[in-house]
């Protein structure tokens, strides 16, 4: 009987201890921390997120994911309840991105905040906050790695295509023109072996013909400063110049007095010449045709028609 007694206290003391355990490991992972509930709303894909993820803001745990659940209002929507700590700074501008906890794919929502509103966002559990979830980087790689696997289909179908037979054909004999011109192109140097050599020999007549062009730059100078010297003795006050116009001057004047003194004193004796001739003519003439009025003078002028004394002639 005294046994019995003994047993059932043990019994008893052995399911208090394992109450008072699991009462202790439930109080220590009871979650005793005030939170506000928030929201995100999203058609991006969350894998690695489970219930009681971490969210952290900066880096900084601010607590955990409640739920995750798909949005019966909208299809394909997932909506993801977070648990955050009052002294949080969550904002308008407040956005969310998946983090990965190093290779073990276990994933985390990471907050931030643009700066663009820095109000106090407002929430509560009955009507909790909605913050956006932007691609994280992970999400961009994915994106931006089936852009370039598309890309890089399509460079190795460019690529298949450049390769074609006819193609290769076509580069075998560019190849070839190629080293059919890299060929010529090693007989150049040969061929201009000569022309090189000759090279110092016309350097040394370029430079002679150098100097002789700056000796004939020299003799120009000197040349060009005689000419302006030349010049301006010649247009000088007493230059040939001024002379040459006096003596023009003169001219001018003696060629004016011939024209109007010594030309109409030449015209008047000439005419009067002409006058003298013209009257020895008729006086030789009336010589010629009566001889003897030398003798016994001239015969008056017969009468006229008219005129006292007129003898018609006989016919």
């Amino acid at each position: 009987m005294e046994n019995k007694a003994h047993a059932l206290i043990a019994g008893l003391f052995t399911v208090v201890l394992l109450l008072a355990a699991i009462f202790g490991v439930m109080w220590f992972n009871g979650d005793r921390v005030q939170r506000v509930p928030y929201e995100i709303a999203t058609k991006l894909s969350v894998p690695g997120l489970n219930p009681q993820a971490d969210v952290r803001y900066r880096g900084l745990n601010v607590g955990r994911v409640d739920t995750i659940v798909f949005d019966p209002q909208s299809p394909g929507q997932i909506l993801i309840r977070l648990k955050i700590n009052l002294d949080t700074p969550m904002t308008p501008a407040t956005y969310g991105t998946l983090g990965y906890q190093g290779v073990t794919g276990i994933a985390y929502i990471q907050l931030d905040d643009d700066g663009s509103n820095p109000a106090k966002l407002a929430s509560s559990a009955s009507k909790p906050a909605r913050i956006t979830l932007r691609p994280s980087l992970f999400d961009n790689i994915q994106t931006k790695g089936a852009a370039i696997l598309l890309q890089a289909e399509e460079t190795v179908a460019k690529l298949n295509g450049l390769l074609a037979p006819a193609n290769q054909q076509v580069m075998v004999a560019a190849f070839s023109d190629v080293s059919k011109t890299a060929n010529a192109f090693e007989s150049i140097p040969r061929q201009l072996e000569p022309t090189l050599a000759k090279l110092p020999a016309m350097t040394e007549q370029l430079n002679q013909a150098l100097m002789s062009i700056t000796t004939l730059s020299q003799n120009m100078t000197v040349l060009s400063h005689t000419l302006n010297t030349l010049s301006t003795s010649l247009q000088g006050p007493n230059g040939a110049v001024s002379r040459l116009s006096a003596t023009m001057a003169n001219v001018g004047s003696v060629a004016d007095s011939v024209q109007y003194d010594a030309l109409p004193r030449f015209n008047v004796l000439a005419s009067e010449a002409r006058s003298s001739v013209r009257a020895l003519n008729e006086t030789l003439e009336h010589f010629n045709q009566q001889p003897q009025s030398i003798l016994f003078g001239s015969k008056g002028v017969p009468p006229g028609p008219g005129e006292a004394g007129f003898i018609a002639p006989v016919k």
